[in-house]
């Protein structure tokens, strides 16, 4: 049997787009997608008072309450279907329909609210889903050099943290493409793993 077929449907990739409050993830979807992204995008209102902290971001009048989606065609053979999940905490119990399925997840890291991180970093790590950082650099923002963004998570030193603009379709495109390489670093891995593991 031959390979692919110039004919045959292309591979389609699932990937979200995780991270706090008020991160980019909106932007970072909408900056690559090659079709009309499709937000859940919602006034923020009185009712968010005293349960979504708006310190950093006070300026943001809108937030995703359900997700976001977009589609870019890395190549004729691969096409990312992106998810961005919500921000808030009051809306994860929609994460893990959200994540079903998914090869990676990029996680967008605001050093403003660098706190804000730690719920998907947990979350991903648990389930062992690949992942990379992207630290989007926010205009007016302190920048830190990405080592001491890693050494401030606490993240594992094989996991790829970059930066990002997430406004910049060259700079979302990189952390995709860099996202794509440790999702096929980490199935390579696994391979002679379970061969070693079978044989004893």
């Amino acid at each position: 049997m031959s390979g692919r077929s110039d004919n045959a449907a292309p591979l389609a990739v699932k990937i979200v787009i995780s991270g706090g409050l008020g991160v980019g993830k909106t932007t970072f979807i909408g900056a690559i997608s090659e079709i009309e992204p499709l937000d859940t995008e919602a006034a923020i209102t009185q009712v968010s008072v005293g349960v979504d902290s708006l310190a950093g971001v006070e300026n943001k009048t809108t937030t995703t309450v359900a997700l976001d989606f977009g589609r870019i065609t890395l190549d004729p053979t691969i096409v990312l279907y992106l998810f961005g999940t919500p921000g808030q905490d009051r809306f994860s119990f929609l994460w893990d329909d959200l994540v079903e399925g998914a090869l990676g997840s990029i996680v967008l890291v605001d050093t403003r609210r660098i706190e804000d991180s730690f719920p998907a970093l947990d979350y991903f790590e648990e389930r062992g889903t690949p992942f990379v950082l992207a630290v989007n650099r926010f205009d007016g923002a302190r920048h830190f050099a990405l080592e001491e963004v890693r050494e401030a998570l606490g993240i594992d030193g094989g996991v790829p943290v970059l930066a990002c603009d997430a406004r910049g379709r060259p700079s979302v495109r990189e952390v995709l493409a860099a996202l794509m390489d440790e999702v096929v670093r980490r199935h390579t891995a696994r391979g002679p793993a379970r061969a070693a593991a079978l044989a004893r």
